[in-house]
C-alpha cells in the first residue's frame, strides 16, 4: 500500500506516518546486478499543513543487498536519509497530485531513494580488491599451454604490415 495522507485529517493537526512499504509498491525499477532491494522501506514521518503545501519531514530506510565493485563479495547496506524532507505545494504549476482528498507521498519517497543510492558500493572504505591470485591470470591464457607460444590469432596478427 502506497504511503499516502488524506489532506482533511492535517486541517486540525499534523500526521504521524510510520510503517513499512513493501519494495514492490516503491516500484525503484532497478535493473542493476549490484544493488538489489529485496527487503521493504521502513519509513517513520511527520506531515504538516502550511497554508497551501504540505511539509513532510522523517526519516527513511532502505536495506540494499550490494556487491562490492572492487573484490565481488556480497554485503548488506543500510540506505538511510535522516532527516528527509520535502515540501509540497498544493496549488500552482508544480502542485503534488490530489486525489479523493489524499495526496500519495510515494513518487517523493522513491525519488530522493534513488538519488541517494551508491554509485559504485564498496564493502569496506578500504578495500583492497580482489586477491592477487586472481590478478594476471589473463596473462597466463595468452600463451599456448602445451608449446608455451603465442596463440594462433596473434602469431597472424603479428604478420600484418602496417
Amino acid at each position: 500500500m502506497p504511503i499516502i495522507i488524506n489532506l482533511r485529517h492535517l486541517e486540525e493537526h499534523s500526521v504521524h506516518l510510520e510503517g513499512q512499504l513493501p519494495v514492490e509498491e516503491l516500484d525503484l525499477g532497478l535493473r542493476d546486478e549490484i544493488i538489489r532491494a529485496e527487503k521493504p522501506l521502513e519509513y517513520d514521518l511527520d506531515v504538516e499543513k502550511l497554508e497551501e503545501a504540505l511539509l513532510v519531514q522523517g526519516r527513511l530506510r532502505l536495506p540494499l543487498q550490494c556487491e562490492c565493485v572492487r573484490c565481488l563479495k556480497q554485503f548488506e547496506l543500510m540506505l538511510e536519509i535522516q532527516p528527509w524532507t520535502t515540501h509540497l505545494p498544493l496549488a500552482g504549476e508544480d502542485s503534488a497530485a490530489i486525489l479523493n482528498d489524499s495526496v500519495d507521498l510515494t513518487p517523493y519517497v522513491r525519488e530522493d531513494i534513488l538519488l541517494e543510492f551508491p554509485q559504485h558500493p564498496l564493502c569496506d572504505a578500504n578495500c583492497g580488491g580482489l586477491p592477487k591470485a586472481y590478478v594476471g591470470k589473463e596473462k597466463k591464457a595468452a600463451t599456448a599451454p602445451e608449446t608455451g607460444q603465442k596463440m594462433a590469432a596473434w602469431s597472424e596478427l603479428d604478420k600484418l604490415k602496417l
